[in-house]
């Protein structure tokens, strides 16, 4: 009975330590901003891909609300050091509640099988441009609605500057993810 105990505390500071290393590795890369529009240039969506790639769904969506939580409470957590409500319910909120989905889907697409080393990467990808779709469309609709402007002002302004960069970041993410996954327990 003892050892059970034990094993569990093990498997849940383990799961805690995962947890708040992908936190600090998210506010990090926030920190890491360039402002050239409304919306800032950061690391981020190199490490939400990242951290639901390596970390699976249960812990890597835990991450991405952890620092959510963190920065709503006033922990300065986002792009240029913000934090509070203004900051997570502000014009660029709808891409930070896209982070959810930009961790989540990779992170099923870490499920499916691939035996090669390359597919893997190839797999990984798609499912870190899927996430990033829906994170696009979450922040754009999220833009829109706050800036009260078109479709496509906001794509123009939001998305366009971000996309080359972007996919970048995710190809790197899904070859990082692929290199190392098999290092995190699922």
């Amino acid at each position: 009975m003892k050892n059970i105990k034990a094993k569990h505390f093990h498997s849940a500071a383990r799961e805690i330590a995962y947890i708040g290393v992908a936190v600090a590795l998210i506010t990090a890369c926030a920190w890491i901003s360039l402002n050239i529009g409304p919306i800032p240039f950061t690391l981020q969506t190199l490490a939400v891909a990242l951290v639901g790639g390596t970390l699976g769904a249960k812990r890597g969506t835990a991450a991405v609300a952890v620092y959510l939580l963190m920065g709503l409470v006033g922990v300065p957590v986002f792009a240029g050091f913000k934090s509070g409500v203004a900051a997570l319910f502000g014009p660029t909120g709808g891409y930070l509640f896209g982070f959810l989905f930009a961790a989540l889907i990779p992170a099923l697409f870490r499920l499916l099988p691939a035996k090669k080393f390359w597919a893997r990467v190839a797999l990984l990808y798609l499912g870190n441009l899927l996430g990033l779709a829906v994170c696009y469309f979450f922040g754009t609709v999220w833009f829109v609605l706050m800036y009260r402007c078109t479709a496509g002002y906001a794509l123009t302004a939001c998305v366009t500057p971000y996309l080359l960069p972007d996919l970048v970041k995710l190809a790197a993410a899904a070859l990082l993810t692929a290199k190392t996954e098999k290092f995190f327990r699922r």
